[in-house]
Parts: C-alpha cells; structure tokens; sequence
C-alpha cells in the first residue's frame, strides 16, 4: 500500500487535528525507516502501513492507528520512546513502548509449550508489556499478520518457525480477543506454510463437498426465508463455509471421517433483538429435525472471551432420501459485529482512553462481561509496575484461550489448557519425567490420575524406576504432546492402542419429517 492511497482511507474515518497528527507519524516513520528494505526487497515503509491499515480495517481508534504506524521505529532506527512522546504524547508512547517490549519478550519462544515464560521474571515482563494497555496486543496481531502475508519471502526454516509460532500462539490470543476473522486468516496462512499438502488436499475436498451441498442448501434457505417471512420475523441471512484449519482439527477428532463433519457450510441469521433469536430457533426446530446434542445456547451462557449466539445443528431428506446436515448460527446484529471483530470493535466507538476507563472502575462500555479479564491484566500491571506483589496463579487473565497456569514446588510456571490432568503436566515438564511417573501431589496431596488441575495449583511429579506408561494411560490424558508419548511407549513395549469407536450417527426420529 502506497502513503497516499493509505491516507485517503483514513480521511473516510479521522477528521481534523487526527488527520493531522496521522500526517506527522508517517513522515516520522518514513524517516525513520529510510532506506530500510525487508527481505523482499521493499521498502520498509511498507510494513507500517499494511499495520495500520489493518487496524482502520478493524475500526481501531486514532491513537492505535499512529502507534502501528510508529510500532517499529524505536526498535530500527534512531529514535527513543522520549522522541515518540515528545511529538506525540503520553498515550501513543505507552503503545509503541508497549509492543516493543512484547516483541522482545516473545523472542525464541516459538510454539504454546515455551511460549508463556516459565520463569516468574519473563512472565512479569509479559504481562506489564501487554497490562498497560490492551491495544498493545491488537497491534501486534497485526504486525504478526502482514508478516504472514508476507511469508513467501523467508527462507523456509524460517517460514515453519513464524508460522508455527502464528498458529500457536497469536491465533490464540486473536480467539482471546474474539477476533474471529483474524483468528481464521492466522491459521489459514500459517498451515498453508506448515502442511501445503494436506491443505491443498482438505481445500479440494472442501470445494467439492460444498459443490455438491449447494443445491440442498438452498431448499433449506428457501425453505427456512419462507417461515420467517410468515413469523414476520426480520433476518438477514449468509452461509459461511468452515476453514480449511479447522477442518483439519475436526477430522482429526473423528478419524478423518467427513461424514461426521456436519458444519462444513453453516448459514447465519442476523436479527434485531434477543428475542427474535430464540424465536428464529423455535421456527428452526418446527421446521427440520434438531440433532441431539448439538444446540448451544451461548447468549445464556457466553463463551470466555465474551462471543453470544444461538448454534443448533438439523437434519433434513434431499430427493434421494439421504441425510444432510446444516449448521445455524444466530444472533443479534451487535453480537455479530462483535463476534467478527471481538475487542477491537470497541475502541472506535469509544473515545474515552482505556486508561481512564480502568481507573474508573475496570468496565469497557459495551462490551461483555467475558471481558473483564483486560481490566484485571490492566491493574496487575499497574501493581507490579509500582513494584507491589502479586500472585499470578489467582490472575484471571488466561490470555490464551482455556488454559490454565500451575507452578512446581520451586515456583516454576507451566500452561496447560483447560481440564489437564496431572499426567499432562508431568509430560510437560520433560517426556522421562511424565514416562516414569508414579505418583503425583497437588497442594500437598497425593491425587488420582484423573483429578484435574487448576489454576494456582501447586504440582509435584514423583517418578520411580522401573515405571512405565500403562494402557489406561490414555484415558488419563487430553493433551497431544502426552497422548503422542504414551502411544509411542506402549508401541516400544509391544501394546498396540486401539482408536475409539465412531458413535452412531443421528438418526431420523420423527416420522413425516422428511425434505
């Protein structure tokens, strides 16, 4: 992107003295950067342009938009954090500072394993690098998502490492942050690069599913348009077809089997109101089958980073009298710009500084209370900045997404994710450790295998010789990397570990429902 088609971009949202000040960070950084290239041989310019103009695209506020612009000019050039808020104020220096003390943080940690520091002194740089203020992260998810687009230039060592460390880690933090469509595009990119054929192969066989759905999927649309016009009910409706990653997830969990995949296309509907959710469901269910199991109501119940909508899965007949499954999302206008922009489509709206936002209280205006955890980081921040204590294992700040933080006797810090067993944390701390363990205690206490763990748990793995990992083993795990290493040990001593079975699947219930 050129400065000037950049500047005319903003000028359809910023007026005035934002203009302005816009204007004088792209001449700071144009000078900054000068005669900069990057590895494609562009002009460095460039990246602080695609940055910020990613942050216009997800309705940032101002000082957001000339912090991506600046983001890289104290760490390459000349210029200090003084110079930053000398010319620019104390907001867009905090900023600025803010994602280049993260970017120095997250140096060699490249997968969610090592990511989170496990020493107490790294993980209080983390968090005051990304506590002072929320938007520090924001921007640097999209510095991280140029660099994506940009991958093809790297050697490829380089192009695993950045984009296992993209999938691992910012495409969590953007799911964090609730920012659906950027979570997709990091994952996309990043396992184009760490598996092309298996994308290239789950892409072609996606097309083709989807090809063959399209002519059912429209009975149900037209179907389903025809009963909300009669319920008087006002709707939009769109399809989205479901990402190639996250397929791939899916068909691990269901032994690569694609007739067990049922939301390869879901259709939402955008309505008005809360009510005209819950009735949109009732005419869904009149009309089609509902599978069992699969209606989720997150506007009761929100998911941790705040996302609200209906999820209901039904079984309809084509013309061949064959099953075909539809995935519906629903939910309110403002629900769903939220669940496509997540945090960020806060701050435009918002002029008032997060900063005194915090102060007053720790509340984001309108936004879910499944975001309250940004003002707890916020305040932890500000206490370990003063030089105060603060214990880490009660922090609510989970910045990846369900997982939680346990220490070792030493005070050591380990992730895990939500629900992990006592097994899993042994194989994370080293696979001989978790190979030979023997028993575990959790705050003092011997535990089964099957207790889990939580938050602020204070873990001790007691191993012996002559251990060794037994068949129920696997059941006493969630993790991959712990699975991986169990199958394999059992393997080495000559068990083989047998897949469990595929559950039936839906079944017409109902007669004279079909389609």
């Amino acid at each position: 992107m050129k400065r000037k088609d950049f500047e005319a971009k903003a000028k359809k949202t910023f007026k005035g003295s934002q203009l302005k000040t816009l204007a004088r960070a792209l001449d700071v950084a144009e000078t900054a950067h000068r005669g900069q290239k990057r590895v494609s041989g562009e002009s460095y310019i460039v990246h602080p342009l695609a940055v910020a103009n990613y942050l216009i695209d997800w309705e940032m506020d101002i000082d957001s938009i000339i912090a991506g612009v600046l983001h890289d000019t104290v760490e390459d050039s000349d210029l200090d954090l003084n110079d930053i808020e000398e010319q620019f104020g104390s907001n867009i220096a905090t900023l600025v500072d803010g994602v280049t003390k993260l970017t120095r943080v997250r140096r060699g940690m490249r997968d969610i394993d090592t990511y989170l520091p496990t020493t107490k002194d790294n993980l209080t740089k983390l968090l005051i690098a990304t506590g002072e203020d929320i938007r520090v992260l924001i921007i640097k998810i999209a510095d991280r998502l140029h660099n994506l687009e940009t991958l093809r230039h790297l050697p490829r060592e380089r192009q695993t490492k950045v984009a296992l460390e993209s999938l691992q880690v910012f495409a969590p933090l953007a799911d964090r942050l609730n920012m659906g469509q950027v979570r997709v595009k990091l994952e996309e990119i990043s396992f184009q690069y760490l598996d092309p054929q298996r994308f290239d192969f789950l892409k072609k066989q996606l097309k083709k599913s989807i090809g063959s759905a399209a002519s059912k999927l429209d009975v149900v649309k037209n179907e389903l348009s025809t009963a909300l016009k009669t319920a008087k009910i006002p709707y939009q409706m769109d399809g989205r077809i479901k990402s190639i990653y996250s397929l791939h997830k899916k068909l691990d969990k269901y032994d690569q089997s694609f007739d067990r995949i049922y939301d390869l296309i879901a259709l939402r509907i955008v309505v008005n109101n809360t009510t005209d959710c819950y009735n949109v469901l009732g005419v869904l269910h009149k009309l089609f089958i509902p599978v069992e199991g699969r209606v989720k109501d997150y506007i009761a119940r929100p998911k941790a980073n705040g996302y609200r909508s209906l999820h209901t899965t039904i079984m309809t007949y084509d013309g061949n009298d064959e099953e075909f499954f539809v995935e519906f999302q629903i939910r309110t206008h403002e629900m769903h710009e939220f669940a496509e922009r997540g945090l960020a489509a806060g701050f435009h709206y918002n002029e008032q500084k997060l900063t005194d936002v915090y102060k007053q209280g720790g509340q984001i205006q309108g936004l879910p209370e499944g975001m309250n955890w940004v003002a707890d980081l916020h305040h932890a921040a500000e206490k370990l900045q003063a030089g105060e204590a603060i214990d880490i294992s009660k922090l609510q700040m989970n910045l990846f997404s369900d997982r939680i933080f346990v220490h070792t006797p030493d005070g050591d810090i380990f992730d895990l994710p939500d629900g992990a067993l006592p097994l899993d944390f042994a194989f994370r701390v080293h696979s001989d450790i978790g190979k030979t363990t023997h028993a575990v205690k959790v705050n003092g206490e011997i535990v089964g295998f099957d207790e889990p763990l939580k938050t602020g748990d204070v873990v001790e793995v007691i191993t012996r010789k002559g251990i060794f990992p037994r068949l129920d083993w696997i059941k006493k795990v969630v993790t991959p990397k712990a699975k991986t290493k169990i199958r394999a040990s059992l393997r080495e001593s000559g068990i083989e570990v047998k897949t469990e079975d595929n559950p039936q699947k839906p079944r017409r219930t109902e007669p004279g429902n079909k389609k």
